[in-house]
Parts: C-alpha cells; sequence; structure tokens
C-alpha cells in the first residue's frame, strides 16, 4: 500500500515516447539508422560537419512535431496532479510529450529539441523549428547557435538536485530505459541506497533490470496507466 504523501520518482526514456512514434536508438530504420552515433550526437561530430548535425536535430524536432502524447504520459500528469505527495518527472527524451500530455514540472536531463545553445557563452532560447549553421546568439551575438542536446561525453543537466530528488524518494519508476545510459542507469542504485521501493517499466528487463524490486513488462501505455490507477486508488 502506497503511503498518501509518498514521494514518487520517476525516470522515463525512449520507451516511453516509441508508442507515439518518436524512434529510439535502436530502431532498424528511420533517423538514427541512417547516421552514426558519433556522427550526430557528440560534440566531435558537431566540430566535423556541423551542417549534418544540424539538419538531423531539424528533422528530429519536425518529426516530434507530428506526435502526440500517449495514454502513459497522460497518466503521468494525472498522478502528477491528484497524488498528495510529490510526483518529479525526470526524462532522458528530447521530445516535449510530457509537457503536452500534461505534465507541468519535466526535468529534461538530456536537453530539449526546442531549445538553442550557444557554444559561446552558454545562453539558452527557444530554437526555431528550423535552425542553421552559424544562426547568432541573442545574448552575444556570436554565430554560435547549436541544438540544446546533451549528447555523448557532455554531462546532463540538474545532476545534483536530481540526485537530491533519488535521496528522498519513497518509490522509484523507471519507464521504457534500456539502462545502457549512465548516469541514469546508476539512478536505480541510488534510490535504493535511500530504500526507496524500486519498479521497471519496460517491454523486456532493461541492463540493470537485476536491481529492481518490481518489474512490470508490457507497453507503457498499459502498464503505467494501470499502475497510476493502483496509486490513486481506483
Amino acid at each position: 500500500m502506497t503511503q498518501p504523501n509518498a514521494k514518487i520518482v520517476i525516470l522515463t526514456g525512449a520507451g516511453i515516447s516509441a508508442e507515439s512514434g518518436i524512434e529510439t536508438f535502436r530502431a532498424e530504420d528511420g533517423l538514427w539508422a541512417q547516421h552514426r552515433v558519433e556522427d550526430v550526437a557528440t560534440p566531435e561530430g558537431f566540430a566535423r560537419d556541423p551542417e549534418l548535425v544540424v539538419q538531423f536535430y531539424n528533422a528530429r524536432r519536425a518529426q516530434a512535431a507530428e506526435v502526440h502524447p500517449n495514454a502513459a504520459h497522460k497518466a503521468l500528469a494525472r498522478l502528477e496532479t491528484e497524488h498528495p505527495g510529490e510526483v518529479v518527472v525526470i526524462t532522458q527524451n528530447v521530445d516535449d510529450l510530457h509537457e503536452r500530455g500534461g505534465s507541468d514540472t519535466v526535468h529534461h536531463m538530456h536537453g530539449h529539441l526546442k531549445g538553442a545553445l550557444c557554444a559561446i557563452c552558454d545562453h539558452r532560447w527557444p530554437a526555431p523549428m528550423v535552425m542553421a549553421v552559424g544562426d547568432p546568439c541573442p545574448s552575444c551575438n556570436a554565430p554560435a547557435a547549436r541544438p540544446d542536446i546533451v549528447w555523448f561525453g557532455e554531462m546532463p543537466y540538474e545532476m545534483d538536485l536530481l540526485f537530491d530528488h533519488l535521496t528522498q524518494a519513497d518509490i522509484f519508476a523507471a519507464i521504457g530505459t534500456s539502462g545502457n545510459v549512465y548516469p541514469a542507469a546508476g539512478f536505480v542504485a541510488e534510490a535504493r541506497r535511500a530504500g526507496a521501493h524500486t519498479l521497471e517499466f519496460n517491454l523486456e528487463r532493461s541492463a540493470v533490470g537485476n536491481q529492481f524490486a518490481e518489474h512490470r513488462l508490457g507497453p507503457a501505455s498499459e502498464t503505467v496507466t494501470a499502475w497510476v490507477a493502483e496509486i490513486l486508488g481506483q
């Protein structure tokens, strides 16, 4: 039985957005299959061929704008609204499906497709639907705009805050994550050390699945919706 005021910390990964039509790294076709991660998701790739990288994220931004939140996104928004305790959503995803599904506070640890970042002064601003190499920074005017995405080799955002949430969690749930990408893959261990009950929602066990106390396998739109109903006592 969940404590009425339990603090629930939720980590979401590509699996929750896949049901909406957002391609994952491991999809056998689509955008990621056409490019090496090293070419489009690293600072070195951007330095070598910024045109390729900017076009890649323009395509991802356009794709994300065409899809819609699914039942899992909406269930988490409902949990945030109706659960008396604190609900914290941390996502590895760079789409805005949580927000469009109704969640008010979402921590995008890997950045956001709708954001632009100045590579010189670190200023951030809303990205246009189509970015171009050499777009000027609104703050320092340097022609150094890049997608506000945390690439491999870069530090995810808000890590101190996220670990504070994990150490305070009564329940930690990971939804649609592979367990292959750190530091997010280490969140379950952090939550367990803090005494949280840990659950994994996935189509199959993740690479760190043995660290979770409970597993619910199946589409997130079904398993997460059912879990939220349980938490809310319905």
